[in-house]
């Protein structure tokens, strides 16, 4: 199922990930949450009260492969 309108989408039962890579060094990290129907959030590891990302799992998708692809990298 996915969601077309995300707006209102209760994160209560949110299971948030923080990536193996970000390690324990206190960085700037992001946590994302896919364990609910339609919708991928994300949010900032140090705030994790403050605002949320929303995407639909096709758009995360379509994010993780371009990073994936190289496609975000600065020459």
């Amino acid at each position: 199922m996915e969601v077309n309108d995300l707006t209102g989408i209760d994160l209560s039962k949110a299971a948030w990930k923080k990536s193996s890579l970000s390690g324990g060094g206190g960085g700037n990290c992001v946590e994302v949450a896919a364990n609910l129907p339609g919708v991928v959030a994300v949010r900032h590891s140090k705030n994790p009260d403050g605002p949320k990302l929303l995407f639909t799992p096709a758009e995360w998708h379509a994010f993780i492969g371009g990073v994936k692809d190289g496609e975000f990298d600065i020459a």
